[in-house]
Formats: structure tokens, sequence, C-alpha cells
């Protein structure tokens, strides 16, 4: 098979898996400063009387899932900033200390989003096994690419090595200058 048509057809086969890893990526690199995977259905204000500080602990937190009516998975817990927060898979509650009220948050999952998302976070064998062959095709998509045009200024030998170069370089200086 030529390297032409050995790039047109990977490329035709991958073209909605290339797509949805550009998005999730864009996405998974901003999640820092907000849950792509996570939309708000629902925000209510709850009052609630805490205990000392000192008692506000994973048992109390279970307790307290329980007093407001939260059935989902606890991640964690921690007082900061005057508050008392609470983590859960589909929730996220906070409660001022001095006010004794706050704010419970309950996400709903974003849909096509989320799961477009969990392509960057599976761990499954068969998906791992699925994600190499995918870099070993982009890789060949790159390699017949570069090699498609044998000859002339636009040639990967006249002038595509050295954009190829330039291409590598940058991901190497971010990687040795954030490390």
């Amino acid at each position: 098979m030529k390297a032409r048509a050995l790039h047109r057809d990977l490329g035709y086969l991958y073209i909605g898996l290339i797509i949805s890893f550009a998005l999730s990526g864009i996405l998974m690199n901003h999640r820092d400063y907000w849950e792509p995977e996570k939309f708000t259905v629902e925000k209510y204000s709850v009052a609630v009387i805490l205990p000392p500080k000192e008692k506000l602990n994973d048992t109390y937190a279970k307790e307290l899932s329980k007093l407001l009516m939260i059935d989902d998975v606890l991640k964690y817990n921690e007082v900061k900033d005057g508050k008392f927060n609470l983590y859960y898979n589909n929730h996220n509650v906070s409660i001022n200390l001095n006010k004794h009220s706050g704010e419970v948050i309950h996400f709903y999952k974003t849909p096509l989003i989320s799961q477009m998302m969990q392509l960057h976070k599976s761990t499954s064998n068969w998906w791992i096994y699925y994600g190499d062959i995918f870099g070993l095709s982009l890789i060949t998509i790159a390699i017949t690419g570069a090699i498609m045009i044998p000859s002339g200024k636009f040639s990967f030998k006249n002038r595509g090595w050295k954009l190829a170069a330039l291409g590598l370089l940058f991901p190497l200086a971010v990687l040795f200058l954030l490390t």
C-alpha cells in the first residue's frame, strides 16, 4: 500500500477518535478552572448547627450526609476558609462555620463531554491496548504524511524536517521548563 493511501485510510478510520481526544484533551487541560464533566442541576440552602471545629471529621461528615439526605459517595471533607466542605461524586456541600448556614450543590454529568473525558481517564486493559494501537496509527499517519511528497521545495527532506524538529522541540522545552 502506498504511503498516501495508508495515510488517508488511517486518517479516515481515526477521525472521530482524533476529534474526541482533541476535545477531551482541551477540556482536561482546563479542569482546574472549571468542572467540564459536571453542571449544576440543583442548588439549595441549608441551615446546620455544627459541632466544635475539632469534631468535624469523617464520622460527622457521614452523619451530616444522612441528615442532608445525600445518598452519594463521600470522597473527602475539609475545614477551610471558615467553612466545612464535603465533596462527593455528584454533590458539594459548603457550610459556614459562624453562620451555620450553607449550600448544597447537586451535579449531574454533562452529556457527551463526560463520556469523552473518560477516554483520557480509562484504565481498562482493552482501552489501553486500543489506545496503543491508536498511538501507533498516529505515528504511522505522521510518517506517511512526511513521505507523501517525495521531492521538491515542500518535501520532508527539504523543508518538513525543520518544522518537525520545531514541533518536537516545543513540547520538550515545555517539559524541561515545567519540571
